[in-house]
């Protein structure tokens, strides 16, 4: 598997041209395939994968429990994941994801509410996004990735990717596996926020997210209905908040 990040030669115009070594962010086709009969294909970072397997198994309503996958296996460009799909309908009506790229999103009617009374202060979001900004070392290098955080009492877990679906799939899975109360945590992210996100936001039961980039009307639309609080434009101090903001204490 890949580094995150490689040198490439580049030409470089400051008032002139001049030959510069660049460092610049590594993608990866990676296919997961589930009880050997669906398969998809993703452009992601080439870390943790058994984060993004979990993330993406929980976050797409394939499973609701890490208890229920038996068995993943990562070789190479591949992933081999085995769950129980007793209670998965695969007939159920599905929208287009804004990642385009390997994932199938239910509508919104199959996404239990998030019923959460965790609340969190502005400062504690803001010191979460400080963290996140800090930890988001490859975009540092290369202004190539997303970065998104999970929070959960005193603990946080940050994750980048190519793709800010994917980044945000990896700290549920990190989560996950690490027994966070999903109940009690928020996620920082950097990127929009499309009912796509929203949905697997809403379906493991995070009940905050914010972002410096702004959301989407169907984000919000998914984000009011699922009962999620949805926080955009967080840049220095200030923010935006979108829907149910009884969660965040100003």
């Amino acid at each position: 598997m890949l580094e995150m990040s490689k040198q490439v030669n580049a030409i470089r115009f400051e008032g002139k041209p001049s030959k510069v070594m660049e460092t610049i962010v590594n993608d990866e086709e990676i296919e997961i395939t589930i009880n050997n009969s669906i398969s998809r294909r993703f452009s992601i970072s080439p870390n943790s994968l058994r984060e993004f397997t979990v993330g993406y198994l929980l976050g797409e309503g394939l499973t609701e429990s890490v208890d229920n996958i038996t068995d993943i296996i990562i070789e190479d460009k591949t992933i081999k994941a085995e769950i129980d799909l007793v209670d998965f309908d695969i007939r159920k009506e599905l929208v287009v994801g804004s990642d385009c790229f390997g994932g199938w999103r239910t509508k919104i009617e199959f996404i239990g509410k998030v019923e959460s009374e965790y609340t969190i202060s502005k400062e504690a979001l803001f010191e979460a996004f400080n963290t996140l900004k800090k930890e988001a070392k490859i975009w540092q290098e290369t202004g190539g990735t997303h970065v998104a955080g999970l929070v959960s009492e005193n603990k946080f877990i940050a994750i980048e990717d190519v793709s800010r679906h994917v980044a945000v799939d990896k700290v549920i899975g990190a989560g996950a596996l690490e027994n966070y109360d999903f109940s009690k945590s928020f996620i920082v992210y950097s990127g929009r926020m499309p009912a796509d996100m929203l949905i697997k936001i809403a379906r493991v039961g995070i009940p905050i997210i914010a972002s410096n980039a702004a959301p989407t009307s169907s984000g919000v639309s998914v984000a009011e209905e699922a009962g999620v609080t949805m926080i955009g434009f967080m840049r220095g101090e200030r923010f935006n908040i979108y829907s149910h903001p009884k969660r965040i204490a100003l």
